[in-house]
């Protein structure tokens, strides 16, 4: 029962988080004005907003339009469902929980909004620092996976400030901008989260997860430069 209730909980967050996917890059107020096609513009009715359901129910189509919904919408929602119950299972009713679900909804959203806009919004970033640092002063708080308030602080600084020597370097070098801040603010609050010894941990995965992800369009290009 409560499985199922953290999968309802989650499609819910899962489907503000599309609408916060959708807005935040466009600076749209999240909690004002109703849902509504990208195509026809008309407001979607909240038996057509029902989280999983409603997309298989329309199979995948606006119903005014008939313009197809993009499967973000429901991988977001999906995604969603399926961390909250993994993070209930672990760690049940707790503090814990609901940090992880912040996390989690957040880091959805980030990945979304970066993976298409190439940005991660400020919106997202500062709370996050913050939520990190104010949870280090809960003395009740689980330490085997959260820092003191001291390691908490110092992930913070140095997640910023390696990804800012890393910027500043390649600028110098290259006399062109990589990557952006919100990158290095990111980090930071994944620091404030989990303290200074996460830092190397998460540049080391995010280099071989960057890397994987551009070897289909190395070899893409590889192709076509050869039947030139």
């Amino acid at each position: 029962m409560f499985y199922l209730i953290a999968f309802i909980f989650g499609s819910i967050w899962g489907s503000f988080s599309n609408v916060c996917i959708h807005r935040i890059p466009d600076d749209i107020s999240v909690v004002t004005g109703r849902s509504h096609c990208p195509s026809c513009k008309a407001q979607i009715k909240w038996h057509d907003n029902i989280p999983l359901f409603s997309y298989l129910f329309l199979n995948a189509k606006c119903r005014h339009c008939s313009t197809k919904i993009d499967v973000k919408y429901f991988l977001v929602e999906l995604v969603s469902a399926i961390s909250f119950v993994v993070i209930f299972h672990f760690f049940g009713v707790s503090l814990t929980t609901l940090l992880f679900f912040v996390l989690s909804i957040s880091f959805v959203i980030i990945f979304f909004i970066d993976f298409k806009h190439f940005i991660i919004p400020n919106e997202l970033t500062y709370p996050l620092m913050i939520i990190g640092l104010l949870k280090s002063f809960d003395p009740n708080l689980n330490t085997t996976l959260f820092p003191n308030l001291v390691n908490s602080l110092a992930g913070g600084f140095f997640g910023y400030t390696i990804i800012w020597l890393i910027i500043f370097t390649y600028k110098k070098i290259r006399n062109k901008e990589g990557m952006g801040l919100g990158d290095a603010k990111l980090l930071s609050a994944i620091g404030f989260w989990f303290g200074w010894m996460s830092i190397p941990f998460i540049i080391f995965f995010s280099s071989i997860a960057a890397l994987i992800s551009v070897i289909p369009d190395l070899i893409t290009n590889k192709k076509k430069l050869s039947s030139q």
